[in-house]
């Protein structure tokens, strides 16, 4: 996901160790078929075939985690972030223990700079770590929002709610706004 360099159609992705697995024996075949086909595509950069097969293995399997975090990924590669974090929620609803899902989840919010959904994703991602190469993968993640957020702009978080005074406020000011409009088109 990250946007330094763009895929080229022939370029080979090698997933980390953390976010590899392999399909359980409970799929279906076609969904097994759909979903290899689908990390093929997605292992070799082609993102928009991967999401047409990752997406018909979420048809057939769609209580199958790892589909939804793949299609997660896919989404994202293709620009389709709403999709791509609708998928990894999924993802982490259905597997509330998936290291894969949490930590893109996380990686996904610091890259679009919502840092708050992104720290509580990659707490969640803690809580999941199993190898020493996942909590070192965090680890680094954690650490480049960090610098990121050193050296960036202070941004608002939009989590605290308006006081009624501010809607009072906010309201009678659009209300002169509009008043004052009407008078002076007659």
């Amino acid at each position: 996901m990250s946007n330094d360099t763009p895929f080229e159609k022939n370029e080979v992705v090698d997933f980390p160790v953390g976010l590899q697995r392999t399909p359980p024996p409970e799929l279906s075949i076609q969904a097994r078929q759909y979903f290899e086909e689908g990390m093929a595509h997605l292992q070799s950069g082609d993102a928009e075939q991967a999401v047409t097969a990752l997406s018909r293995t979420v048809e057939h399997a769609p209580a199958f985690p790892p589909a939804h975090v793949f299609l997660g990924i896919a989404h994202a590669l293709t620009s389709n972030i709403y999709l791509s974090i609708d998928h990894l929620e999924e993802a982490a609803r259905l597997d509330p223990d998936s290291f894969a899902a949490h930590y893109t989840l996380a990686q996904l919010n610091f890259k679009l700079r919502t840092p708050q959904p992104g720290y509580e994703a990659a707490r969640k991602a803690l809580k999941s770590v199993q190898t020493v190469e996942q909590r070192r993968m965090l680890t680094e993640l954690l650490k480049e929002e960090r610098a990121r957020e050193r050296n960036g702009i202070a941004r608002p978080s939009f989590t605290k709610p308006f006081s009624i005074r501010m809607l009072l406020l906010a309201g009678s000011a659009l209300a002169a706004a509009i008043i004052f409009a009407m008078v002076h088109m007659r």
